[in-house]
């Protein structure tokens, strides 16, 4: 055995009701172990007897490939159990909450509100500007009948979608693993040109695992995905874990083959080195996360599903810094991200949406947190959206149950069906396969590839009421819910001509600057008081003709908050 111990302490603070927490941690780590030593997983690659291999794609395999839709889906998942309530705020039951929150509820000076009835905290403001653009929407109410408490469980239940989940005996295949499966029946002899999959972070998750292999390229951590981009090599052999005990060797040996035989490091290098990131991204791990996984689809890499993660969401204490801190890095990373890829127009293409294996309950506990609890809001990203709004039914808050738990509305299971038929473009058939026969109930999320008629269902997508007499120009403040009510787009009086048609609800200060697809400024559009009413503005007029041809980004700047699109100059 090699010495492994560490002198810290690892006990959490226990929340009400949660007997058994630290072992069910333990539990959950332990069934992580091989992969946490970065040889589990990844596709083909075998342990034991079986020697790696990383075969040439086959005729079938490719056909079914070419077949696919070149929708990406990005999964990130909040690991702790998310708080719905300070994610999204219901305005309409507001004094409620409040009150089951009198020392960690969000005050209304610091809710952004988005709609009469929905807002986020201020520190997601930095989504604002995708919800101008319609590309933000948010689930209200996802969970499942009895839904469990247990991270373990929970998390198997979100992945492997088995309601008869209890501890270890749940069903170990995940929805993309059976999705992959079906993709790819030859896969362990001939697999894909690009991953199926890639996945970051590798605690305790089935989500991509079939019955004979896990289809996604997974790494530990960020830090190792990175490097495999920069380098091209799968493992570092030189720093291999154990180097001192009687499994260096071999673990040396298995890591040296997977470097000479499988080849997807090499592809997800040429892919890095293609892609370039056009924006700055904060330093922190979710944020690099995101940025390389921009970096790759620029590249033309080809994997259609990636995972992230963010962990840190268990707030039994001090809940509020944690989730501020949690839920700011998040939206500025999706902003920058969705910055990012719009500067080659693969926004549309890219669908992201959140999960967490719970909610938290509706009153606080003795320690400035929460508990573990049920139904929670799932965000969805991209401009694939075509709207931002507000979808489902929110569960009341003056009804829970005896444990202070709101009741879900939506079943999870109908997202992801939602996402494998509509944007994934998988035969409806195959989807209530992968999902253990749940019946088809899609949700509208703005994306349809089977062409089915979506139910009714609730969606709330008006912006929030202005003032009746706003203020005057020269004593306006910046207001946060202005640009949200701002029509702007881009149009072509002739071919030469391109214009920006404005509608200003008030009068406002607005800052127009151009920008190239290098994302350098090139001059500045439009930069004064506007008036009430509709404008169209110029851009060759006001560029005095001095544009070449080709692709340009426009930036709308009223105060501090700014949105963007892009226009053609022939």
């Amino acid at each position: 055995m090699c010495d492994t111990h560490h002198d810290h302490d690892t006990t959490p603070y226990k929340g009400l009701e949660h007997e058994g927490h630290d072992l069910e941690h333990k539990n959950w780590s332990r069934r992580s172990f091989l992969q946490a030593l970065g040889i589990a997983g990844s596709g083909s690659m075998f342990l034991g007897s079986n020697l790696l291999t990383a075969s040439g794609p086959s005729p079938l395999t490719s056909a079914i490939a070419a077949a696919e839709t070149d929708n990406i889906l990005i999964l990130i998942r909040l690991s702790g159990g998310n708080d719905g309530l300070s994610t999204v705020i219901p305005i309409q039951q507001y004094d409620t909450y409040a009150n089951a929150r009198p020392n960690i509820y969000i005050p209304e000076s610091k809710v952004l509100k988005l709609t009469d009835d929905f807002g986020v905290p201020t520190y997601m403001s930095a989504l604002e500007p995708l919800w101008g653009e319609g590309q933000f929407k948010a689930v209200h109410g996802v969970g499942y009948e009895r839904q469990s408490l247990s991270h373990f469980t929970g998390s198997d239940i979100f992945a492997n979608t088995d309601l008869t989940s209890t501890g270890f005996s749940g069903l170990n295949t995940g929805w993309m693993g059976r999705h992959f499966e079906n993709i790819y029946p030859n896969y362990l002899i001939n697999p894909p040109e690009a991953p199926a999959a890639i996945q970051i972070g590798n605690l305790a998750n089935l989500v991509f695992q079939g019955e004979e292999t896990n289809y996604a390229f997974v790494t530990n951590n960020v830090d190792q995905l990175e490097e495999i981009a920069e380098t091209g090599s799968f493992y570092d052999i030189e720093n291999a874990p154990f180097d001192n005990c009687m499994y260096g060797d071999q673990l040396k040996f298995l890591r040296g083959v997977a470097n000479t035989t499988y080849e997807y490091a090499g592809k997800i290098h040429e892919a890095y080195e293609r892609g370039q990131n056009q924006v700055e991204y904060q330093e922190n791990g979710f944020a690099r996360q995101l940025a390389l996984l921009a970096r790759l689809i620029k590249g033309n890499l080809g994997t259609k599903v990636y995972m992230i993660s963010m962990g840190g969401f268990d707030t039994h204490g001090n809940q509020p810094l944690v989730h501020e801190r949690l839920m700011s890095n998040l939206s500025i990373a999706i902003n920058n991200f969705y910055e990012d890829i719009a500067f080659t127009n693969q926004d549309e293409q890219v669908l992201s949406m959140t999960f967490s294996e719970f909610g938290r309950r509706i009153f606080e506990n003795g320690s400035t947190g929460t508990d573990h609890g049920k139904a929670a809001p799932t965000l969805f990203f991209g401009s694939g959206l075509k709207g931002s709004a507000f979808v489902g039914e929110h569960p009341s808050l003056d009804s829970p149950n005896s444990r202070g738990n709101l009741d879900y509305t939506m079943d999870f299971r109908d997202l992801y069906a939602t996402v494998l038929a509509e944007w994934l473009c998988v035969p409806i058939p195959l989807v209530e396969q992968h999902l253990l026969n749940h019946p088809y109930a899609p949700v509208n999320l703005g994306f349809n590839c089977s062409g089915t008629d979506f139910p009714d269902i609730a969606m709330d997508n008006d912006p929030p009421t202005l003032p009746e007499t706003p203020p005057s120009p020269d004593s306006m403040e910046p207001n946060p819910e202005l640009l949200n009510t701002i029509v702007h787009k881009p149009y072509y009086p002739s071919e030469r001509n391109p214009h920006i048609y404005l509608e200003m609800p008030v009068a406002a200060h607005v800052d127009i600057q151009l920008y190239n697809i290098l994302g350098q400024n090139v001059g500045t559009v439009f930069n004064e008081m506007m008036m009430e009413g509709s404008a169209e503005i110029n851009i060759r007029e006001r560029m005095r003709d001095s544009l070449s041809t080709g692709k340009y980004i426009y930036q709308i700047q009223v105060g501090d908050q700014r949105m963007s699109k892009s226009v053609m100059i022939m």
